[in-house]
């Protein structure tokens, strides 16, 4: 088994590396003067099982770039087996045409990533599920509710928790996780009237005097979830924080989520963190690393993936 990392989330992989009790695959992944991409991989990789590590996040055409020259070189070297892990696949929203003349751009990025060279692909929480049929190669999505739910165990008391999805389309997610923690389910309920802006409508589920949790898989503007916290507080709610696996955080997303409702926002490091978001003073930083390096360690010896998560 090899690690490459690519540029995106190095401080991730090397977490990963470190449990796994492997070094990272010596390989230079660099831009010539006019930004073009060049990788030269300086061990052997012949006949080896090879892990290549990008979230494909900001600047995601970058990171994408990196990416598949990264594949094509192992390719081309002739690795055995060549796993694209993408803890953030970042075109994931971009999954169904949702106007006339226009793309559906997860398919192409999937379409991309086989061609360059990938056999399986390794990502946490897609944004849509259906996504893994884009790809004409394996698929294993990871969930991150097993982090989460370790994490909300150490820091609240189960018996007044209230687990709320902060839009309709996230309610499959948060009902998981309810059922993990045995606590009880509420769905906000808004309406979209332009990209990057939303309305509160109304709250489905009773939250007065619960401490309320609100479960998401990306936070970009932040508008959404800090909007679904001032409802909930207004609504009664004791406290609200959020748990989210992808912290995008683009925008006035930090400056939102320090002046909103929300006691604490939990992301994980699925994105590398920047130095103003750790600054931020009601966000905190879970690793996903150890589930994803369980996942690849399982991937390589050939055995069950889904049972990390029963």
């Amino acid at each position: 088994m090899k690690l490459l990392a690519c540029n995106s989330n190095i401080p991730l992989a090397q977490s990963m590396a470190d449990y796994l009790g492997v070094k990272l695959t010596n390989a230079s992944v660099k831009r010539f003067a006019d930004q073009e991409v060049f990788v030269e991989i300086h061990e052997n990789v012949r006949g080896e099982d090879v892990f290549v590590i990008q979230s494909t996040s900001f600047p995601a055409n970058d990171h994408i770039m990196e990416l598949l020259v990264c594949l094509d070189a192992l390719k081309r070297a002739s690795a055995r087996r060549v796993t694209a892990v993408i803890p953030y696949f970042g075109y994931a929203r971009q999954d169904r045409k949702v106007g006339p003349r226009t793309p559906i751009s997860a398919k192409l990025v999937a379409n991309i990533i086989a061609a360059s060279g990938a056999n399986r692909m390794l990502t946490i929480d897609l944004h849509a599920g259906q996504i893994q049929g884009f790809f004409d190669i394996p698929v294993d999505n990871l969930y991150a509710a097993p982090v989460i739910v370790e994490d909300i165990g150490k820091h609240y008391k189960k018996d007044n928790l209230m687990i709320v999805s902060p839009d309709v389309g996230g309610v499959v997610r948060a009902r998981a996780l309810a059922k993990r923690l045995g606590a009880d389910l509420a769905i906000v309920d808004k309406r979209r009237e332009r990209a990057g802006e939303s309305e509160v409508m109304h709250i489905i589920g009773d939250v007065n005097g619960r401490d309320c949790i609100l479960i998401d898989d990306i936070v970009d503007s932040a508008g959404t979830i800090c909007n679904a916290a001032d409802a909930l507080k207004n609504a009664g709610a004791n406290s609200v924080a959020a748990y989210v696996t992808h912290g995008v955080l683009s925008g006035k997303a930090l400056e939102r989520i320090e002046k909103s409702k929300l006691s604490s926002m939990v992301i994980t490091d699925t994105i590398q963190t920047t130095e103003a978001a750790k600054k931020t003073k009601n966000i905190r930083v879970v690793s996903i690393a150890p589930l994803l390096a369980e996942a690849i360690k399982r991937i390589s010896e050939e055995t069950s993936v889904s049972s990390l998560f029963d």
